[in-house]
């Protein structure tokens, strides 16, 4: 099977591609521009949602691309491949299925994995009005991770004192502190924001009117940059109750949790599977985070620290700025063919499960 023709070069092609499919499908489609930020060129950024099957459907499946931005190529990708390949054809008649392409827009057309406002979406489904983000750690090692020059000795000091506190306290503790979510730095990385973002605002609400009629959702979310070359790793994401009903729903596959220390992601909080929790009381919701590897760990942080570094003191247009960017896009999606057939297969997969076990409960 040839997939790359599924696969675009940036993200007006992604979108292009994605919105022709739906619409040859059968598939309605509705738009949602982001006012709040534009292309590089300037022109305007939009979430698409495509929809199939009526509308009063028990069972609802809901597939994201580009919750961070970057890896939208990998995202949309599948999501092309999954509708050109007529996948949704034969669908259950009481599964409504929907695709939700670039959750990120400006990330995805920027190749940066952060929102407009610098904000890790997938940190940001907060109830900021009643929840108190815990302290992780992060400010122990705000200064080392971001840098005030990204080059000579301030970098090499930088990066010895986040080797030392990894020898001190554990490459585990190191992750969770770096990644797991902070909300007092707004100028550094895996930033949760102080308020929700555009982007979860606009997925919360078509969330609630798309399970309106929903006994039970599954959600999954594309993810790329931790793990194994190519390989999708099922993380179950979300509360405790989300999560105990993801490993029974997908009995017999190998699933993780980031808080049982069984997964390649630390725990993290303010995930979008909280927020649709929240908002969808009355469904039996789950949410798995389907996240595929690209290169080394050691890599993935350095390309997310270095692009943080060049939008807060570095010139994107410069020589070292378009360096950076190539190394957050290859970071997050290997431009390979052997690598695109692995996260298609792995997607296919999952996906069909999926719709086979919705049609047992």
């Amino acid at each position: 099977m040839d997939l790359e023709h599924y696969f675009s070069a940036n993200y007006p092609q992604a979108r292009g591609k994605f919105l022709q499919l739906c619409q040859d499908r059968g598939f309605a489609i509705q738009s949602y521009q982001n006012e709040r930020a534009q292309a590089p060129d300037g022109s305007n950024l939009y979430m698409d949602l495509a929809t199939l099957g009526r509308k009063d459907a028990r069972r609802l499946l809901v597939l994201f691309s580009g919750t961070h931005g970057v890896e939208g190529y990998c995202g949309s990708g599948i999501q092309a491949a999954l509708v050109g390949e007529s996948v949704f054809a034969d669908c259950d008649p009481d599964l409504r299925v929907a695709l939700v392409h670039a959750v990120n827009p400006y990330g995805f057309a920027h190749d940066r994995r952060v929102n407009e406002d610098n904000i890790d979406l997938n940190r940001n489904f907060l109830d900021f009005a009643n929840e108190v983000p815990t302290d992780n750690g992060y400010g122990d090692i705000h200064a080392y991770l971001v840098p005030q020059a990204w080059e000579g000795e301030l970098r090499t000091q930088a990066d010895a004192a986040l080797k030392q506190y990894a020898k001190d306290n554990g490459p585990a503790a190191l992750q969770h502190a770096a990644s797991g979510g902070q909300y007092t730095h707004n100028d550094g990385v895996f930033y949760g924001g102080a308020a929700p973002s555009w982007s979860a605002q606009t997925v919360l609400a078509l969330v609630k009117e798309l399970a309106a009629g929903a006994s039970r959702a599954c959600f999954i979310d594309f993810h790329t940059g931790l793990g194994p070359y190519g390989y999708g790793e099922m993380i179950a994401a979300g509360t405790s109750a989300q999560v105990a009903r993801t490993f029974e729903f997908y009995a017999g596959y190998e699933v993780t949790d980031p808080d049982a220390g069984t997964s390649a992601s630390a725990p993290i909080q303010g995930t979008m599977a909280h927020g649709v929790e929240r908002v969808l009381p009355a469904v039996k919701t789950q949410f798995l985070a389907l996240e595929y590897g690209t290169v080394s760990l050691q890599e993935v942080m350095t390309a997310v620290r270095a692009d943080n570094w060049l939008y807060q003191a570095g010139t994107v247009d410069s020589v070292l700025g378009k360096k950076i960017k190539r190394q957050i896009r290859d970071a997050f999606y290997c431009d390979e063919t052997k690598w695109k057939d692995m996260v298609y297969e792995r997607a296919l997969d999952v996906v069909q499960a999926t719709m086979r076990n919705l049609e047992q409960v």
